[in-house]
């Protein structure tokens, strides 16, 4: 951090928009205001700091503040006069006051975890632009009513509090997809439930040779490990108490009763003893998959907020593409008939191969779907459909770019197919050739696809044998209904 306060002090980091300053701070450096007309993203994470001062809207550009691992105890007021602030990260502090004037009017994604906030003000609601809202790990018992006309809400948070039912306020939300309510009282008797009924064996960490780091995600880090027997696992270490999407503990109850699916990464054990050299921290032991195995995409970045970022020109044939959409909602389908919700249906939460075959995985976001209220538990599947229906929606774009009909169609999806040129409707004739070759590998299941889902796997099938009279509509899968979707 002294170099960088040393450089900015010197004037070398002029027109900088990124800085980060960590490691004992104790009140905000004046000379950040030396970059006002060019700092959009400021990091004060893992300081001493309490405050801001009143004239940090100088900093006119500023997008994305970060104070986490702070004492602050109030998120404070000067935040909602930063004219261009979107993002706004108070993580791991001892927050247990947010004033309504501590909001920014353009805020889009708000991360107060793991704090100590009993209750949320009216205004929240009025954010128009929130689209991400992280509060797990706090002492919530209600949401405020405002949130109802949180129209472009699409990921919460919410786990860890003290709620004693599921947010209704949450469920009618119109673009909501990504839900976490884990790790409430209300889901206390089902989680243990699932620990007590549990298959799921013990292992000491000291049995395991362990080794490199293979990635990290929000909950925990995948490290590659060795057992006795010489059997390549993995090991997901858990990087606290509290995570960014709830419970470590809601995460394992929630792989003990998803079991096994092929198109899953489930838990094989829990790891007890010393892991990774750390007494008590929890750990979950997981089937290591071939080289070959990638992540669909990468996470969310700062810009994108809720989407997830593909490889430039990432793109397959629409043969894999539909291997992987039915496998998707196998998959889905399987852990909401396990009476769970994954509440992470991302690309950046699946693996493939190439081929066509995926793999789900990352429960750390899990919820147990309340079995006293059926209405409630459809709906909640109704909100992780149009988180499927996203995802689908990016594979389907990917395939029709690769069919090099993207750029023409892209603002026709919803138009007839002989709306397009001769040419175009060659190529999409095309793609769904490809789509529908692959019809005599899966009949069982597709069977159990069509058993276990209602809405999906028509809309699939339909999109397979379609003709182009039905248009892109059918090609797309789910995009036309994805707000109804169950299941």
């Amino acid at each position: 951090m002294m170099d960088t306060l040393d450089a900015l002090r010197a004037g070398r980091l002029q027109g900088a928009t990124r800085l980060t300053l960590s490691g004992g701070l104790t009140h905000f450096p004046a000379e950040i205001f030396e970059l006002a007309d060019s700092l959009e993203v400021l990091d004060l994470s893992g300081n001493a700091l309490t405050a801001l001062p009143h004239d940090l809207p100088r900093l006119r550009k500023l997008r994305v503040l970060f104070c986490s691992d702070n004492p602050f105890t109030t998120l404070p007021e000067v935040l909602g006069d930063c004219p261009s602030l979107t993002m706004v990260g108070f993580k791991a502090n001892r927050i247990g006051h947010v004033p309504a004037a501590a909001l920014p009017k353009g805020l889009r994604w708000l991360v107060l975890t793991d704090n100590q906030i009993e209750v949320l003000p009216d205004a929240l609601g009025r954010c128009a632009s929130l689209q991400k809202l992280m509060l797990a790990g706090n002492r919530l018992t209600r949401l405020p009513d405002s949130l109802a006309d949180g129209r472009n809400l699409e990921l919460v948070r919410v786990s860890a509090n003290a709620l004693n039912a599921v947010p209704d306020v949450l469920l009618d939300l119109p673009k909501l997809a990504w839900l976490a309510c884990g790790g409430n009282p209300w889901s206390a008797g089902l989680e243990q439930t699932a620990w007590s009924q549990a298959r799921m064996t013990a292992i000491d960490a000291a049995q395991l040779t362990w080794g490199d780091c293979l990635g990290q995600g929000a909950s925990g880090v995948i490290h590659s490990v060795t057992d006795a027997d010489g059997q390549a696992l993995a090991a997901k270490l858990f990087k606290g108490q509290i995570t960014s999407d709830g419970l470590p503990q809601t995460e394992m109850a929630a792989c003990m009763r998803v079991g096994t699916h092929p198109c899953l990464v489930g838990g094989l054990a829990r790891l007890t003893g010393l892991v990774g050299g750390v007494a008590g921290q929890d750990g979950l032991l997981m089937h290591r998959l071939a080289p070959q195995w990638r992540n669909l995409a990468g996470p969310p970045s700062l810009a994108s907020c809720t989407r997830d970022i593909y490889d430039d020109g990432v793109s397959w044939p629409a043969d894999v593409v539909w291997r992987m959409a039915q496998g998707l909602v196998q998959a889905v389908a399987h852990v909401h008939g396990a009476g769970l919700l994954h509440g992470d249906v991302y690309a950046h939460n699946v693996l493939h191969d190439g081929l066509g075959g995926v793999r789900l995985g990352d429960f750390g976001a899990a919820t147990f779907l309340p079995p006293d209220t059926p209405a409630q538990a459809k709906r909640l599947q109704q909100l992780e459909a149009r988180a499927l229906g996203c995802l689908l929606d990016e594979l389907v774009e990917r395939s029709l770019r690769k069919a090099a009909i993207w750029d023409e169609t892209k603002d026709k999806l919803k138009e007839s197919g002989y709306a397009l040129s001769g040419g175009q409707q060659q190529r999409l004739c095309i793609a769904r050739a490809l789509s529908a070759s692959d019809t005599s590998s899966d009949t069982a299941g597709r069977r159990n696809l069509r058993a276990s889902t209602s809405c999906p796997s028509r809309l699939i099938r339909k999109a397979r044998n379609a003709s182009p009279r039905s248009g892109f509509r059918a090609a797309r899968g789910t995009s036309a209904t994805r707000d109804t979707t169950t299941v």
